[in-house]
């Protein structure tokens, strides 16, 4: 059987290797490109997995004075379509990192302090 010391060591060698991990990821996220549309894919905007916008394209039939309300509310709903694809791919490289590291499918990795 195993020493306290031992146990202890391999736990945090173990935490180590979960937090390389999750931070490979986190640059992952950060080349992972999603694109949100709304308006039939008039506006278009994209991100990173992460949540950094890397572009907004507007179709020129939309660049009219009197419908710059619409126009907002179009680029708000690509926005937002937007994020919800990043936090999904997000979600799903942290699920690929829980899985390698052996952890069970809905674990709060903060409860390892990362």
């Amino acid at each position: 059987m195993k020493s306290m010391e031992e146990m202890i060591q391999a736990a945090q060698q173990a935490a180590e290797t979960i937090q390389k991990q999750m931070n490979e990821a986190q640059a992952t996220l950060d080349n992972i490109e999603v694109e949100g549309v709304s308006g039939g894919g008039m506006v278009k905007i994209r991100s990173t997995a992460k949540g950094r916008i890397l572009g907004v394209s507007i179709d020129d039939s939309l660049i009219v004075k009197e419908d710059k309300q619409m126009l907002e509310d179009l680029i708000t709903a690509a926005f937002n379509d937007c994020r919800t694809r990043a936090d999904a791919r997000a979600n799903e490289e942290m699920q690929k990192v829980q899985s390698q590291a052996g952890l069970p499918p809905g674990f709060d990795l903060s409860k390892l302090g990362l």
